[in-house]
């Protein structure tokens, strides 16, 4: 992410009640039929204990990373075989204490799925100790830690994987105003947005690289928090800055804004010129066989291909925005130019 995010007190309600005129940004649907495999980025796994016997250890290594809609394989490789035994992958679920999702279970012959994640995955095996999962067409929710494990009796092993969908975190609130969603409320305009409500490893990785934010929103979790990069005196300036958080919030009663993620979209963002109201903007998007843009989709483009259109556009939230990938070489130039010195999609 390059740059940090300013807040601009813009709300969709006072868009769409007055007679405004601003451009129209559009999502077109471009679909692909084909994916690729991701390649595995990797951080020391420190959490084993005790020597495996029957699998090996990521080498030195328990992370991948991919992005929505390509396909990613869990690294999980026999070191040798009991005379019987089976594979079983589940995904672990933190928040669910108790809970597993199981995903595969396997022995040397034959595989069962299970679930929704189960019906989009298979074991790679490449070869006679290869019991590697590999997920397709993958979504935001696949994100989180994975199992496998070596089922044989008394000498049960497992190793768990880290599947980490690259992204981008976006700060979303309600367009009566700040403070406005419940945790079930911000959870839904996420997923409105063509996102998830964040994690906090997404919030945390968001902040370093740049994400500076005044306003508290939910995490997936129930709790709440924001990321200050340059204290202020309107955001608590005398704390250091960093992730600061309200803690686990009452998720039925409860309200601030929300913090979404969103990742690649098979579509792409383009710009109308023009002078257009909201309900006109909708129109000249649908002349082009498109659709007005969610936040998520704009972000994505901002984020993955770059975009960079120094004109405010309708989304369809009702919301003004718009990206800027490349800000002037001061704030001042930046402004006459009508882009966001922060270098990030604005409201």
């Amino acid at each position: 992410m390059s740059g940090h995010l300013e807040h601009l007190n813009f709300t969709a309600g006072s868009d769409r009640a007055t007679p405004f005129i601003m451009n129209c940004a559009v999502i077109l649907l471009l679909t692909s039929s084909c994916f690729t495999w991701s390649s595995a980025i990797y951080i020391p796994n420190r959490a084993a204990t005790s020597k495996l016997k029957y699998l090996l250890e990521p080498p030195v290594y328990a992370e991948v990373v991919a992005r929505r809609g390509e396909n990613a394989t869990l690294p999980c490789i026999l070191r040798s075989k009991p005379s019987q035994y089976r594979v079983k992958w589940t995904k672990l679920e933190p928040e669910n204490a108790g809970r597993e999702n199981i995903i595969m279970i396997s022995n040397a012959d034959a595989s069962k799925p299970y679930g929704h994640l189960g019906a989009r995955a298979s074991l790679r095996r490449a070869h006679t100790m290869d019991a590697s999962l590999r997920l397709r067409r993958l979504l935001l929710d696949d994100e989180g830690r994975y199992r496998c494990e070596l089922v044989n009796g008394i000498e049960d092993e497992s190793v768990v994987i880290t599947l980490r969908i690259e992204g981008v975190v976006f700060p979303y609130q309600s367009e009566a105003g700040r403070y406005r969603l419940t945790f079930h409320e911000a959870k839904q305009v996420c997923a409105e947005q063509d996102g998830t409500l964040a994690s906090y490893g997404q919030l945390y990785r968001a902040w370093t690289e740049g994400l500076d934010w005044c306003n508290a929103g939910w995490l997936q979790d129930g709790t709440v928090h924001y990321p200050i990069i340059h204290p202020r005196p309107a955001c608590g300036g005398e704390l250091l800055h960093g992730i600061r958080s309200y803690g686990a919030k009452d998720k039925d009663r409860d309200q601030f804004d929300a913090f979404c993620f969103t990742s690649q979209t098979s579509g792409s963002v383009s710009f109308i010129s023009g002078s257009f109201s909201f309900e006109q903007a909708g129109h000249a998007c649908q002349r082009q066989g498109a659709a007005l843009a969610l936040v998520g989709h704009l972000y994505s483009a901002w984020r993955f291909q770059n975009y960079d259109q120094c004109d405010g556009g309708w989304l369809r939230d009702g919301s003004v925005r718009f990206p800027s990938a490349t800000p002037g070489s001061s704030a001042e130039e930046s402004l006459k130019q009508g882009c966001a010195h922060s270098g990030s999609p604005t409201r």
